[in-house]
């Protein structure tokens, strides 16, 4: 293509774009450039960009007249890129507009120029100029040209069906009634990233949270609380709010008395409670979920429901009230002697069964009383609770 231009210089005005083999009339020949007439416009072009017939003379060396009768038909014979951005060009269109459908930028504006790149329907571009019907456009990366028709004022925005605006009413009023509000029902739980116990913790619930919950599988809830979202294996949660005591509201000293009182009904709250650290390692001296001993495992589970025990298995022993091993409840603690000392310390957690810290190959785990080893050294049971 070759810019057909006001007067004969590259700066000027560009009247008319011309392309490849287009015919043009010659007036005359100035310096290096020729005034021609084409597509009904005089102007001029670069002699460099002309294929001419026959030898032009140049305007100082023969009149207009004669520079006329000897005029003839040119092709154009080079190219030169159009793509300036002069915006006092002949029909410029400036500002913002939107593509209609994916379409190529051409390097030049003819239709079997080299493509430069492919924008997306509603890529919005900036208008530079346009040229018989072709449009230069600048993107966020690159320039080039493209046919005006493929251009648009505004955005698509497209209409939704009602079809498929009554499906979406329906899944959005589908996850509002699958949605239901359940309640924590033990003192203290953790919210955890995926449905597993080794799962990263989001958070610490506490008794009588309220949480959504999105859906249940294998044991897990998936639920919604305090704006974020996790997991809570689906036993701690209950359809219900928990009856508060004054053992969950405050810590209280453990009493000291000869009878056992009757259960409290808060036996089972501190079983799930306890429930919550299976897995939990073993530690020497471990009063936390990083690593628990005996002890130190019933003293941190009952802490949390606001009761202090005593550090050891032994000092534990004279923790609250004596019961009888046939009257054991869920959450009694239940101890073990072997030699002249009492060395370990339980949970009960009923039909026979106990949860303890037990050892460094078992960690936090569950174990039968009702034969065995803990069995033949069961030595008491104390009620703190």
């Amino acid at each position: 293509t070759a810019n057909l231009r006001e007067t004969a210089d590259e700066d000027a005005k560009k009247l008319e774009l011309l392309s490849l083999n287009d015919k043009v009339e010659i007036i005359e020949k100035t310096g290096d450039w020729y005034k021609v007439k084409a597509k009904g416009v005089t102007g001029y072009l670069r002699q460099d960009l002309l294929e001419v017939s026959e030898e032009v003379k140049n305007v100082n060396e023969v009149s207009k007249e004669e520079a006329t009768e000897t005029t003839e038909t040119s092709n154009i014979a080079e190219t030169t890129q159009t793509s300036e951005t002069e915006q006092n060009a002949k029909n410029v269109e400036t500002g913002k507009k939107f593509i209609v459908e994916d379409t190529k930028l051409k390097i030049v504006p003819v239709i079997n120029a080299t493509d430069i790149i492919e924008v997306k329907k509603d890529e919005e571009v900036n208008v530079i100029e346009t040229v018989n019907g072709w449009v230069c456009v600048e993107t966020q990366t690159t320039k080039g040209w493209i046919r005006a028709d493929k251009l648009k004022e505004e955005k698509t925005v497209e209409e939704k069906q009602p079809e498929q605006q009554q499906a979406e009413q329906n899944n959005e009023e589908n996850q509002a009634t699958t949605l239901k509000t359940l309640y924590v029902n033990v003192a203290k739980v953790n919210l955890r990233k995926e449905a597993s116990k080794s799962s990263e913790v989001v958070d610490n619930l506490t008794v009588n949270t309220a949480v959504e919950v999105v859906s249940e599988e294998n044991g897990w809830s998936k639920v919604k609380v305090n704006g974020k979202e996790g997991y809570i294996a689906s036993t701690y949660l209950s359809d219900k709010k928990q009856e508060t005591s004054r053992s969950l509201e405050k810590p209280r000293q453990s009493q000291n008395t000869e009878s056992a009182p009757a259960p409290s009904g808060k036996g089972n709250t501190v079983v799930e409670t306890a429930k919550m650290y299976l897995g939990c390692k073993y530690v020497y001296g471990g009063t936390s979920p990083n690593g628990f001993d005996c002890s130190g495992f019933t003293s941190y589970v009952f802490g949390l429901h606001g009761v202090s025990l005593s550090r050891t298995a032994a000092g534990q022993y004279s923790n609250g009230a004596a019961v009888n091993r046939s009257d054991l409840q869920p959450g009694d603690l239940v101890m073990f002697k072997k030699g002249s000392n009492i060395n370990h310390v339980a949970i009960y957690i009923g039909g026979g069964q106990i949860i303890h810290a037990q050892s460094p190959s078992s960690g936090v785990s569950i174990s039968t009383m009702n034969s065995g080893y803990y069995n033949t050294y069961y030595y008491g049971a104390r009620r703190v609770i």
